[in-house]
């Protein structure tokens, strides 16, 4: 018997299959150090459990972003050990706070195939559901990934492109965070005096400033969220492959992302839901990540004074400073320098 796993390729997959993955994954302290050192991320929600606290909070929670990760990287053995890319993300909501010491798990449904044209490959789409120790759902999700076949000839027996929501409905953003003491916020240790009112539909942000991305922290990074996807690690095999070197993981471009939006969305506390998620184009070590922000919307949530939410686009580029807000152009196609296209919803104090 087969005592190793060499993944799941597109033809494994089944419409209606569910998977449980392995292994649940406590969240600790050291955790969330070692997520601040390598994304440099400055929210002050998740930074200080005094001023957590102080407006509403039983203690920091853990960085939205970090549960993300951690879900994410259970399912890549089952998923996406032979992919060639992970394509996209939607409805993608964050159900409420995770503090440390939780212990998240992750099961997915395949509610889509489709295989490419070339019979080589095909798009596996996936809904993942992670849940804490007690069964309460954190985060679910919808993503799609283009996976490798075993034999080319092998015939698919169903297939279907699930139809999915542009955007998430907003109404249930008022039950993922607690009721926030506006008073209590203090602006000048949030590092922003601009809350959910400042901001209008149409306004750019340039995020200014630019983090370089070396070998070895998207490796720990990647390691960290148990994410063992073969072409973030393995340099013998990548650099006999297409582009000659290690691919790092999107996730870690989101994150990035994230922690550079702090600079002109500094109250941006909590990340309620992801509408759609494209990486555009491939990020290698050596390269820096910059990132601006559109606001796409702006809503009242109901039975909420103290928060709004916001509807935020946000592009990050590589080796390209972000001053004339480079995106699509003109014939429909991305700025080279783009890598990530990320459209979200965050919650920020009134």
């Amino acid at each position: 018997m087969q005592k190793t796993n060499s993944g799941n390729f597109f033809e494994d997959f089944r419409l209606g299959q569910v998977i449980r993955h392995a292994t649940p994954r406590t969240i600790t302290e050291g955790d969330v150090s070692l997520y601040t050192a390598l994304y440099g991320t400055r929210f002050a929600v998740q930074s200080s459990d005094a001023f957590a606290r102080s407006v509403g909070y039983k203690r920091a929670p853990i960085d939205d972003l970090l549960v993300f990760h951690i879900v994410f990287g259970k399912t890549v053995p089952d998923i996406s050990l032979n992919a060639v890319a992970n394509l996209g993300y939607a409805e993608c909501r964050f159900h409420g706070p995770v503090y440390p010491g939780a212990t998240l798990s992750t099961v997915s449904e395949v509610i889509g195939l489709k295989e490419n044209s070339n019979r080589k490959t095909g798009v596996v789409y996936v809904r993942s559901t992670g849940s804490d120790e007690t069964g309460r759902i954190v985060l679910d999700y919808v993503r799609w990934v283009m996976v490798r076949k075993r034999d080319e000839a092998a015939v698919i027996a169903e297939e279907r492109v699930p139809e999915l929501a542009s955007v998430v409905a907003p109404e249930p953003f008022a039950a993922s965070c607690p009721a926030i003491d506006t008073a209590a916020w203090d602006n000048d240790l949030a590092g922003s005096r601009h809350r959910w009112g400042d901001y209008a539909v149409g306004e750019r942000i340039d995020h200014v400033d630019g983090m370089t991305v070396e070998e070895a922290e998207h490796q720990i990074a990647t390691r960290s969220f148990q994410n063992t996807a073969k072409v973030h690690f393995n340099q013998w095999a990548e650099g006999q492959g297409r582009f000659g070197r290690r691919l790092i993981y999107g996730g870690h471009v989101i994150s990035l992302a994230r922690a550079l939006s702090f600079n002109g969305l500094g109250n941006a506390f909590h990340i309620a839901a992801i509408n759609a998620g494209r990486h555009v184009a491939p990020l290698f070590a050596g390269k820096t990540v910059f990132a601006w922000s559109e606001v796409l919307d702006t809503i009242e949530l109901p039975g909420r004074s103290d928060v709004g939410a916001l509807r935020v686009r946000t592009i990050a580029t590589s080796d390209q400073p972000c001053h004339d807000f480079p995106g699509r152009l003109a014939d429909g196609n991305y700025d080279a320098s783009v890598i990530l296209d990320l459209d979200y919803w965050v919650i920020m104090p009134r």
